[in-house]
């Protein structure tokens, strides 16, 4: 008997420096195992918005390694969801795929205090989407 493959899922932004940093991060850390995180950006900064890297310490997740990655029509091809958050058009679409679109406020150039609400809005999506997918999210 085969083990059910494990559903990818991609989190793309503009800068991928914040919003979808933190949404990877939260997959991996909330799905272990049981479901891949891949993010990116369609138009990738240079490195991770220290007040995303700060706020997410504060909640246990080190992403401070992270390094923001180039949006790739095989990342969108290899991941069966793919969620959006303010790339607008940039986004390539294919068929077959979930696209979903969580309106979250920008992180770019806000101090940690700005940045909580964004993490904590981010997390409940997260874990909303860990239910629809069946996988039940770690303590």
């Amino acid at each position: 008997m085969t083990s059910p493959a494990v559903p990818s899922v991609l989190f793309v932004c503009v800068h991928n420096a914040g919003r979808s940093q933190m949404a990877a991060a939260f997959l991996t850390h909330l799905g272990g195992k049981r479901v891949q995180a891949r993010s990116a950006g369609s138009a990738p900064a240079d490195t991770v918005n220290q007040a995303v890297v700060e706020a997410m310490a504060e909640v246990g997740i080190d992403i401070s390694a992270e390094v923001p990655k180039v949006l790739t029509a095989e990342a969108v091809q290899a991941s069966d969801a793919v969620i959006t958050m303010g790339c607008g058009d940039a986004c390539p679409h294919f068929p077959g795929k979930r696209y979903l679109d969580w309106k979250l406020d920008d992180p770019a150039g806000q101090g940690v205090a700005a940045v909580r609400p964004i993490r904590d809005r981010i997390e409940q999506l997260v874990r909303g989407l860990l239910a629809e997918l069946g996988i039940e999210a770690a303590a």
